[in-house]
């Protein structure tokens, strides 16, 4: 059975959202120079051969609707090569490389895109969600319990379905993690200080030049162009962020401080068996050793890293000792700290987002997996380390993983 490995990884400067640098970039021409980038970096493939390309987008509506992928498809001149658009909210562009994974091992292709994007700038002009009288009214009651939560706040949380109703497919994350924090004990100090350890290991990176060595800079229409992340501040410390006020609840420890921010940006690997791999003379970044997605409740879904980890970890007959570095995506420090602690890894340790997470460098959820995966790849090699994992918490309640053993 050929195995699945990455020949080539690019991923874009991450923008703020609205006020940011990547504002006036609509997705589907953020995602061609990408793409064309990542296809630079293995000159003696054919772009023609391409299988599939397989894009994430956590909200593919508006100007990323119409199937983007394939519209990237079309811009990059690819008439003949397909694509498609795939969404599983934060973990789109991890969807996408497992899908080329089981491609590849059955035997379906050679040569896949893996890719994310996600532009909020451009969200005023429609997304997939949101829409008025869509959501499905079996939920309100529930809808309604999230709402009185967030107005009066609580100490605690517990799963409805111990009381034979309905959770809140819905929920907003903030919530999700207020709920998450509530049940797993994590206290405000804690995300605060998880918070700066983000934005401190993500200045330390930029000074030492890791984050450049992964960021193709992005052309604007204006033909300026961008190079660096948005995120990143130099000198936060625990004494200004502990100032912040609470964002989702009047009792709450979610602030801007300790979650991620709303972001454009976007990502591209390509995919390739092993064996077509070895026949263009290409030494791998890495082999796609396994995957996990499991589910859990909409309304604690930052959990959803535990079950995954464990899931693509036992796939891979590994345990998280066999780990060199894992990297958590950080939509709340509320989730990533009890998510470490209970897959046994400290989340203030030498082995977790050691270069800063989306805490600092950003979140374009879409994007998001495909850009952890060319961060991690990035810090195996600048550690000389071997195996890495990357994991993350998906709306409405699932969690993704994969494992990745370093080749180059």
């Amino acid at each position: 059975m050929p195995e699945a490995v990455i020949v080539a990884a690019a991923r874009s400067p991450i923008g703020r959202a609205r006020k940011g640098s990547l504002a006036s970039m609509r997705p589907d021409d953020l995602t061609v120079q990408m793409v064309r980038a990542a296809l630079d970096q293995v000159p003696a493939l054919d772009p023609t051969e391409i299988d599939d390309l397989i894009l994430g987008c956590g909200m593919p509506g508006g100007e990323s609707g119409d199937n983007l992928g394939r519209i990237v498809a079309v811009l990059l001149g690819l008439d003949t090569v397909p694509g498609t658009t795939i969404t599983r909210y934060c973990s789109s562009s991890v969807q996408t490389t497992r899908m080329a994974m089981h491609a590849i091992r059955a035997g379906e292709g050679d040569v896949f895109v893996s890719a994310g994007v996600e532009t909020v700038s451009r969200f005023d002009k429609g997304s997939s969600d949101s829409w008025p009288d869509t959501h499905n009214p079996l939920f309100t009651d529930a809808e309604a319990r999230t709402a009185a939560t967030a107005e009066s706040g609580t100490d605690t949380w517990t799963d409805p379905r111990a009381d034979g109703v309905l959770p809140d497919a819905y929920i907003a994350m903030g919530q999700t993690a207020e709920n998450l924090a509530r049940l797993k004990g994590v206290t405000r100090e804690d995300m605060d200080r998880f918070g700066v350890r983000s934005q401190n290991l993500a200045e330390q990176a930029i000074d030492a030049g890791f984050y450049a060595r992964e960021i193709t800079p992005v052309t604007l229409p204006d033909g300026t162009t961008v190079s660096t992340d948005d995120g990143p501040r130099a000198g936060v410390t625990y004494e200004a962020v502990s100032q912040l006020k609470p964002v989702f609840r009047p009792d709450g420890f979610v602030t801007a401080g300790n979650c991620c921010p709303l972001n454009d940006g976007a990502a591209a690997l390509i995919v390739m068996s092993d064996t077509r791999a070895r026949d263009l003379g290409l030494t791998p970044l890495a082999r796609v050793v396994s995957t996990g997605v499991t589910g859990l409740s909409p309304e604690i879904m930052g959990y959803g890293p535990v079950e995954a980890s464990r899931q693509a970890l036992a796939r891979a007959g590994m345990t998280i000792d066999d780990v060199d570095l894992v990297e958590i995506n950080e939509a709340f420090a509320a989730q990533v700290i009890p998510s470490a602690r209970d897959l046994g890894i400290d989340p203030f340790g030498d082995k977790l987002n050691v270069h800063g997470g989306a805490i600092a460098v950003g979140h374009p959820f879409g994007m998001t997996g495909a850009r952890i995966t060319t961060t991690l790849l990035n810090g195996l090699r600048t550690k000389d380390k071997s195996i890495g994992l990357e994991t993350m918490c998906v709306g409405g309640g699932q969690g993704m993983a994969v494992v990745y053993e370093r080749l180059s």
